[in-house]
Formats: structure tokens, sequence, C-alpha cells
């Protein structure tokens, strides 16, 4: 091939990954393949499909968008993947043994990882990857939220059945709430005043008082044909006004719809089989659900409510994080 030719492929490569990093992305973490897949948030065609370590769940993007972090959990380690090269391009091996979970502080310094063996949350510098503490919690730590100014950290333990808060500062727990059975995911909500946990065995939602560590109620969901065994809830967001949230309920196969304030179950959306963790696009208008047995990804329009498409993913997706 001619040098003149070989310019202008490289030239054409060049534009095409420019636009693939201007372009809006979600990232699903795939646990059976070993992969996160990639695409595009307005065509929803896959743009790349990129190798990690063993078992990928737990993902999440940094507040500049330029790295999505991946829990890997059979590797002990968290990789690193640049949001414009589309490649793994650093790893942290202080994260501790099988890290299922991740949070980041909205300032992006820190890293809050669950170690589901160990019953540890590990605290790395964002930075450098070095450890800052490892703090005991309880059996099986999955779920990390952090509240929104940074000061507290949630941690939820399987079986232990709890909710940790962790000061950011001095790494002590503060309070250790007792929710219902196996709790999986903890999320302040956008005040910063609650902070709900779902608990897929015990089949509800604990909402926390943030300052007293208090439960002020626990969501009961009742959607008729449906077991109540299969009503497992998973994943929480909340959209950009704070006053929706989206629950993601499992072998239920609907994403519930909640009113904030009122604290009112107003819809359940139909989706693909056990949606397990969602993502709300950044400008707040779809919600994005991964169904783990499905192996697909469903979109939801925050406006109407309604369930738009279902795109195909990998095998076994977990975790989803969204760039705009």
């Amino acid at each position: 091939m001619s040098r003149t030719k070989l310019n202008v492929l490289a030239l054409v490569t060049s534009l095409c990954l420019a636009d693939m990093a201007a372009a809006g992305m979600v990232f699903v973490s795939n646990e059976r393949d070993n992969t996160v897949t990639v695409l595009d948030s307005e065509t929803l065609k896959v743009i790349k499909v990129i190798p990690t370590g063993r078992r990928p769940r737990g993902i999440a993007i940094t507040p500049d968008y330029k790295e999505v972090i991946v829990c890997i959990g059979d590797d002990n380690r968290l990789d690193v993947i640049d949001t414009e090269k589309l490649e793994v391009v650093r790893t942290y091996e202080a994260s501790g043994p099988d890290p299922e979970l991740l949070a980041i502080d909205r300032k992006g310094e820190r890293i809050y990882v669950a170690n589901e063996d160990d019953g540890f949350v590990t605290i790395l510098d964002l930075a450098s990857g070095k450890a800052l503490a490892e703090v005991p919690v309880g059996v099986e730590p999955e779920g990390m939220g952090v509240s929104p100014d940074g000061s507290m950290v949630v941690n939820t333990s399987e079986q232990t059945s709890m909710a940790h808060f962790i000061d950011t500062k001095t790494f002590e727990v503060k309070a250790n709430v007792l929710v219902d059975t196996r709790p999986r995911v903890a999320e302040y909500t956008k005040q910063g005043n609650e902070v709900w946990v779902s608990a897929e065995v015990g089949g509800t939602v604990a909402i926390i008082d943030a300052k007293t560590f208090e439960i002020k109620q626990k969501l009961v969901f009742e959607i008729p044909g449906i077991r109540p065994e299969l009503v497992q809830p998973i994943g929480i967001r909340f959209t950009l006004d704070g006053k929706t949230a989206f629950v993601a309920l499992g072998p239920a196969n609907r994403v519930a719809v909640i009113d904030v304030e009122t604290h009112k179950i107003r819809d359940y959306i139909l989706v693909g089989q056990r949606p397990w963790h969602i993502d709300l696009k950044p400008d707040g208008t779809k919600i994005y659900a991964a169904n783990g047995l499905t192996n697909d990804m469903t979109i939801i329009d925050v406006a109407t409510l309604k369930a738009e498409k279902t795109v195909q993913v990998g095998r076994l997706p977990w975790g989803i994080a969204v760039k705009p």
C-alpha cells in the first residue's frame, strides 16, 4: 500500500475514533463473557466489546467521564477503561479480594470498594490506586453509596442484612442499620436526606433517615400476577430533579417507578428477564436496565415511563455506566 493511502487510512481511523469519543456511550459489564460492551447511546449500536479480567460486575464512571472503573471479582482487582481509547489502560491491584460493587465520590478523589469474600470495604485513592484504608463491615459486603457531600459512605452486607454508615474522614463505622434479608444496593437521594437500601430476598426497599439512621419506611412491591418471592429489588436510581426513583425488581422482570416525596409506587415497567442494575443517562432522559437472563439491555424513556427498546449485549449483563 502506498504512503498516501496509508496516510488517508490513518486519518479516517483517527476521525472515527474521535467521533466515537464524542458520542454518548453506555458501558455494560458482562459477567459471564469477561467483557464490557460499549454502545452508542443514541443509535444503540455496539461500538466495541472490551476484554476485561474474569467476572466483571460493579462498574462506575468517573465524574469527569474520562474513565470507567470495573470490579473484576475473580482476579481481585479493578480494571480502568479509558473512555476515548475504549480499552483497559491500567489496573488497581489494591482493591481487596473479590470486589463486587464500587462507588466514586463526586470530587473524583476516592473509590469505595465492597470486598465480598473478606468482609471489608477498601478505600482507594483514585489517582494512584493506593489503598487508604480497609474498614471491617458485615458478612458479604455488596452495595456502596456515597453521600452527596462526600462525608459518609454506606455499605450493605448481604449475610448480615445491614447497612453500615462509614465516616469518610475517620473511616469509622458510625451506625449499623438492620434492614431486610440480603440487602444489595444503597443509594442516597439527590437531597442527601435519605438512603434507600434494596433487599433482594426480603423484597423491600428500606428508606433510612441519613442523619438519625432510623428507618422511616419500607417499600413493599405488589405486582398482579407475580408471586411475591419473584419480586427482588436490586438497582436503584433517582432522576436528576430527585423527584422520581426507579428500582429494578429482578425476576419480576419489572422496573418500579416511585414518587420520592410521598414514597408511593406509581408504576411498574415491563423489561427483559431479571433486570439487575440500572443507570440514568446524564441528561436525565433515559434509564438503562441490564437484564441478566436475556443478555440484553432495556431503554426506558423517563418522561413517558415507557420501555422503548431492548438491545443485545453480552452474556449475563450485570452493571451499567453511561457517558454523555
